[in-house]
């Protein structure tokens, strides 16, 4: 399934039935008078979180929606019926925006949470509301008022515990596939991961996280460069991050650890200071490769000269991957939800 995080859609609600202008005309009732009916209530637009939803998809082949209008008032006091409500489903993490004031309308960050984003319209009033002592014959009923009708904009932010941060190409696709049963592509040639992957991470039977890998950043990311800027939101509502940086030839002589590291995190800065402060674990993958600036307890040093301890690992053997998993743990268990 094509993966679709931002849909930009049409939205009408129903407009409100009129009320009757009717007079009572039966046998046996010799004075007659008003009969006339409100009428029903216009259908609202409702968006309802589906946690069995994971792409907004659906909104990009259709992006016009209206809902029932209702019903006008009937003759003999009868009042019409109410339009239905539309009901549309988004995956759970849609953010939801008007489109012409960027106002944020609603965050469904929870499954089967629910957002009136078009209120129907008002049934009007049947002329037997209007009868007096003075006016026992009144020919006067209210129009329906019309529904609200507004252009959205979705924006689906996944939830995620931890998300990873890194470089194209430092392994965080293999390190999702070794951990949980996640499968995004994995090769031997430096590609990026296209789209963002979620996967499970269940370290007992007790312990258990959810993990989000989003393409890999580069340099200017923030300004549009690479794809990753397209999908930092995903990693906005995780409560730790997982850092991943390499030391390998295939890297290229002008990157290091620390250079990736700095870039990365002006990144996110640039993007959203917010994000730039959540709590991280840092992590040198592929040291099974060998290392190219520096003993892995050179490189160690120098993260700790600036405060942050640099863990070891290959996500391909295995090698340190378990001590990642408790490191992430023990942040995410000192990091409350939000």
């Amino acid at each position: 399934m094509q993966f679709i995080d931002e849909a930009t859609i049409y939205v009408k609600a129903g407009d409100g039935g009129n009320g009757s202008n009717a007079m009572r005309r039966e046998d046996n009732v010799p004075r007659g008078g008003p009969s006339g009916g409100d009428g029903g209530d216009g259908g609202s637009v409702i968006l309802l979180a589906d946690p069995q939803l994971g792409t907004l998809l659906d909104f990009r082949y259709q992006r016009h929606y209206k809902a029932p209008r209702g019903e006008d008032g009937r003759p003999k006091d009868q009042y019409g019926a109410r339009g239905e409500d539309l009901i549309l489903r988004v995956p759970v993490g849609t953010v939801v925006y008007d489109q012409d004031s960027g106002d944020v309308i609603a965050d469904l960050a929870r499954a089967d949470g629910r957002a009136v984003v078009a209120q129907g319209g008002k049934g009007g009033k049947g002329n037997i509301h209007f009868k007096t002592p003075w006016n026992q014959a009144p020919r006067t009923a209210e129009p329906g008022t019309p529904g609200e009708d507004r252009t959205l904009r979705l924006e689906l932010k996944l939830l995620a515990d931890v998300g990873l941060l890194g470089y194209p190409n430092v392994g965080k696709s293999t390190f999702i596939a070794s951990v949980s049963r996640a499968k995004p592509k994995i090769a031997d040639y430096p590609f990026t991961t296209l789209v963002p992957n979620l996967g499970v991470v269940r370290i007992s039977d007790e312990r258990s996280f959810v993990i989000a890998d989003i393409p890999g950043l580069i340099e200017g990311a923030a300004e549009g460069a690479g794809l990753g800027h397209q999908f930092l939101r995903h990693v906005e509502r995780c409560r730790a991050l997982l850092h991943i940086v390499e030391d390998t030839y295939t890297a290229g002589p002008e990157r290091s650890p620390l250079h990736d590291f700095d870039v990365i995190n002006a990144e996110l800065t640039r993007y959203a200071p917010a994000l730039a402060s959540t709590p991280q674990v840092v992590v040198l993958n592929k040291i099974d490769a060998g290392t190219t600036h520096g003993s892995v307890d050179e490189l160690r040093a120098a993260f700790a000269a600036r405060g942050i301890e640099l863990l070891t690992m290959s996500a391909a053997t295995g090698e340190g991957v378990r001590d990642v998993l408790e490191a992430l743990w023990k942040l995410l268990a000192a990091t409350p939800r939000a």
